[in-house]
């Protein structure tokens, strides 16, 4: 399918799914495409803000099936969506040719010319784009369909997203820029990976002039955390340990003094490998973007992701007319970034915590009434927790955030595991961190990235379990592990260094094409770039009715604890 470019683009200011709870006015900003149209447009560009209400319901719900052009309506809407921000919609920049190439020869084959040329060099065409679901469902019914599905026929609509990778031509000149990375958030296995291959492709495209930020936001304000210059020989090795070159930090500063210090520094493009948002990243939002983009939220049951603080310097920059690139690289073990296959750094933490089972099973199995209890990170969504479990085969109860569970009485938790060790003499029990939180005393606290802190479900349930079996008079030996250090502290294995490696690379790619605001993600197998906006509004869940949750009980088979 040839997607034309649109005339207009719209910039989404906020997503446009929210979650429950969340509630918010955004302003929606028609950017005429014309560079002739610019000067028009920024004379009239207070009344080109329309306030537009987000209801709390699907878009599939909003959808008018009985018009007859409801498909042709949605995919427009859908290109308009995810079009990519770029430079060039603030500045009239003309495009160079790329110094990029994939060949190393220096001596071209003399047939080549044009489209062959370019497949020599490896460019991606601009108009290149991947399919993000590939599924084709006959009935609303089958698996998986309803949180797919359009219409009371699951009608298929095909929904494309930009292909990423090197362009024909960049808006940078490698030599005049400064590139800067920076890394937020919590330890994740990748980030060095991802560092040095950033450094790396920055180094072939000819940009000399490379720094890191230390420690976060924390290294733009503040004082004795200078920049640490970067070039191939510095980052050559970084990716043998875990952690990260840079450090990172919790929470930010103010927006505004962050962008002063990007501005002040020159920074001309800026990669931000990021987890969970901060907290200061909230109080951006709130802050300066509720006074600049008319735009309120409710922080109490959002957990932020860290383009949250990525979004509001996107749109800091973007309101200055900055010349500055702002790419993501979405670091989350917990695989809860939407629309995305997975991220870097999972397939580590799900082998890992592979390793804290198998202790606990070991434990169980060897002792009388064993029970092993392992408690694994997923604030809000439980994909470590399932793939652990149904990759290690060992797991009898599987516990994740999605899933509510009762713990007492008939059909509960307790009444099965005494099943369990009556038939099998041992059980093994695995809880993300977010699970049953409900059942716990809940605390309005949050921690230095804006993520409420959540009671500690892992003890809860070990509580439970002995009081539970020294009630009723039967010995138990309970093991509890909790190993969240020992998963995002170590090394990327294989499958995550390749990740990390294209995730890199792509990243520099997009930057010296000349987007901004965009992340770099892989979507059903094909590495691509999407707009922040899309990936923010809410994070990725299991979705009880999947096949995969299906696959999960299974394995388990554990019943419905209600």
């Amino acid at each position: 399918m040839a997607l034309a470019s649109n005339p207009k683009a719209i910039r989404f200011i906020a997503p446009k799914q929210p979650r429950r709870n969340f509630s918010m006015n955004i302003s929606v900003c028609c950017l005429p495409h014309s560079k002739s149209n610019l000067r028009e447009y920024e004379k009239r560009e207070k009344e080109a803000l329309l306030p537009v209400e987000v209801k709390l319901s699907s878009p599939r719900k909003d959808i008018d099936f009985s018009d007859p052009f409801w498909k042709e309506k949605f995919q427009e809407d859908w290109d308009r969506r995810f079009r990519l921000p770029h430079i060039t919609d603030i500045l009239d920049i003309k495009p160079r040719p790329s110094p990029f190439s994939l060949k190393k020869s220096r001596t071209l084959p003399e047939d080549l010319n044009g489209e062959a040329l370019d497949t020599w060099n490896g460019y991606v065409n601009n108009d290149d784009r991947a399919l993000l679901k590939v599924i084709k469902y006959a009935s609303p019914t089958s698996a998986g369909a309803e949180a797919e599905c359009f219409g009371p026929d699951c009608t298929w609509i095909e929904q494309w997203v930009h292909r990423a990778g090197p362009r024909k031509e960049i808006y940078y000149e490698p030599k005049e820029v400064k590139a800067a990375i920076v890394t937020c958030g919590g330890l994740c296995p990748g980030l060095n990976d991802v560092i040095r291959q950033i450094v790396f492709t920055l180094d072939i495209y000819g940009v000399k002039n490379i720094v890191g930020i230390r420690f976060g936001y924390r290294g733009f304000f503040e004082k004795g955390l200078d920049e640490v210059p970067l070039s191939r020989k510095v980052v050559e090795n970084i990716n043998l340990a875990g952690g990260s070159f840079l450090g990172v930090s919790r929470g930010g500063g103010n927006i505004s003094e962050i962008v002063d210090s990007i501005q002040a520094r020159r920074i001309d493009m800026l990669f931000i490998l990021g987890g969970n948002g901060t907290h200061a990243g909230a109080q951006a939002v709130h802050e300066e973007v509720s006074k600049h983009l008319n735009m309120t939220f409710d922080f109490t049951d959002l957990p932020f992701l860290y383009h949250t603080n990525f979004c509001v310097l996107f749109k800091q920059c973007r309101r200055r007319k900055l010349k500055v690139s702002i790419i993501g690289v979405p670091k989350t073990i917990d695989n809860d970034i939407l629309l995305m296959d997975r991220t870097f750094g999972f397939d580590t933490a799900v082998e890992e915590a592979l390793r804290a089972i198998n202790s606990a099973y070991i434990e169980a199995r060897s002792a009388y009434h064993g029970i092993g209890l392992v408690k694994l990170m997923g604030r809000s969504s439980g994909f470590i927790a399932m793939h652990a479990s149904l990759s290690s085969g060992q797991i009898d109860v599987c516990l994740i955030p999605e899933v509510p569970f009762k713990v007492d009485g008939p059909n509960g938790l307790l009444e099965h595991l005494e099943r369990l060790i009556q038939d099998k003499g041992f059980a093994m029990v695995c809880i993300a961190e977010g699970a049953g939180q409900e059942l716990l005393q809940k605390s309005n606290a949050t921690d230095a990235s804006g993520n409420p802190v959540l009671s500690d479900s892992g003890v809860f349930i070990q509580q439970k379990i002995k009081r539970h079996f020294k009630e009723i008079g039967v010995p138990a030996d309970l093991k509890y592990i909790d190993p969240t250090y020992m998963v995002r502290a170590c090394r990327a294995n294989a499958s995550d260094a390749i990740l990390c490696t294209v995730l890199g690379q792509n990243a520099v790619h997009g930057a010296f094409a000349g987007f901004s605001g965009i992340t770099s993600g892989v979507c059903n197998t094909h590495y691509v770039y999407l707009p922040i906006p899309e990936v923010i509004s809410a994070p990725r869940t299991v979705d009880p009715n999947s096949r995969m949750w299906h696959r999960t009980l299974t394995s388990t088979g554990q019943p419905d604890f209600i």
